[in-house]
C-alpha cells in the first residue's frame, strides 16, 4: 500500500472515531456525527482512488467519487443509494434548518 493511501485511511478512521464519540457524547451531537461519517466515507473513497492511480476532482459528492472507482470493484456500486443519502445529510447538517437525529447518525456511521 502506498504511504499516501495509508495517510488517507488514517484520516478516514480518525473521522469515524470522532463520529462515534459524538453519538455517545452526553449530550450527543448527531449533526457532527453525520458530518464526520461523511468525511470518513469521502476519505476512504479517495484513498481507494489514490491507490489505483485515479485522479479525482475536489468534491464532497460521494456518488461522483464512487463513479470513479474502477469497474473491477463492482460491489462498490451497490453503495450508491447510501452514499447519496450520506452526501446530502453530511453537507446539509452543517447549516441551520437541517438537523440529524439518532437514527440519521447511526445510519451515517453504518454507511461510513
Amino acid at each position: 500500500m502506498k504511504t499516501v493511501t495509508r495517510e488517507w485511511i488514517e484520516k478516514a478512521e480518525g473521522d469515524y472515531r470522532t463520529a462515534e464519540r459524538e453519538v455517545l457524547a452526553d449530550p450527543p451531537n448527531y449533526d457532527a456525527a453525520a458530518f464526520h461519517a461523511h468525511q470518513c466515507a469521502e476519505k476512504y473513497l479517495k484513498a481507494r482512488m489514490i491507490e489505483a492511480g485515479i485522479a479525482f476532482p475536489k468534491t464532497h459528492d460521494l456518488t461522483s467519487l464512487l463513479r470513479l472507482v474502477p469497474p473491477s470493484d463492482p460491489e462498490w456500486e451497490a453503495l450508491c443509494p447510501k452514499l447519496d443519502a450520506l452526501t446530502s445529510l453530511g453537507i446539509e447538517v452543517r447549516y441551520p434548518g437541517v438537523s440529524a437525529d439518532a437514527e440519521d447518525a447511526q445510519e451515517a456511521l453504518e454507511t461510513a
